[in-house]
């Protein structure tokens, strides 16, 4: 699973590396989220998981975006190396995390933890590069992997509905289509964003 992580942050590396100026207030697929937000969002994410792989199980600050001067795009770079070298480090796999945004009151054994990690940022690389009009080509065994991680852990309920929700209610597409677009429909987003939207 590290193997793919990885992957998934290169990826996620290389939409944000592309966002250029005048391009931050881009509306995203995240409701109520520009570019800047999201972008903020992804580098606090990682920051958190990173300490929660370290074992960090009291602090909630560490989840929170703080600007380091360098500029957004360095910040979400040196977090992505930061998460990537967190998750990667001797026993991790074997440990368990403390989400506060999930569930403040559990620990989460290491391995699921980093499956949502992997499925969040595969999603927010596309939410990113659709968002700034850049292109995305996922490997097939990438895709794969997340849609066997969303199918197990996002299941399509009435708590997609919830104020703040990751993902909205699935969207039904025909049988013939490409792995990546069923991917994204089943977690509420359309291939065809802005153009075919809920929101």
């Amino acid at each position: 699973m590290l193997e793919l992580h990885r992957l998934a942050m290169r990826h996620s590396v290389a939409a944000v590396d592309r966002i250029r100026d005048g391009q931050w207030e881009l509306p995203t697929p995240c409701a109520d989220w520009d570019v800047r937000r999201l972008v903020e969002h992804m580098t606090a994410e990682n920051l958190g998981f990173a300490a929660a792989a370290d074992g960090e199980r009291e602090d909630r600050g560490v989840w929170e975006y703080r600007a380091t001067g360098a500029g957004p795009v360095a910040d979400y770079r040196a977090s992505a190396k930061r998460v990537v070298e967190a998750f990667g480090a001797p026993g991790v796999l074997d440990g368990r995390f403390w989400l506060p945004r999930i569930n403040d009151a559990r620990t989460f054994p290491a391995r699921q933890a980093v499956s949502y990690h992997l499925l969040d940022y595969l999603v927010h690389s596309w939410d990113v590069a659709v968002a700034i009009g850049a292109p995305v080509d996922f490997e097939p065994e990438l895709v794969a992997e997340v849609a066997v991680i969303a199918e197990r852990e996002v299941p399509d309920t009435p708590r997609r509905l919830r104020p703040g929700a990751g993902f909205r209610p699935a969207l039904p597409v025909p049988g013939t289509v490409p792995p990546l677009e069923r991917l994204l429909a089943a977690l509420g987003r359309s291939a065809r964003w802005p153009q075919q939207s809920r929101d």
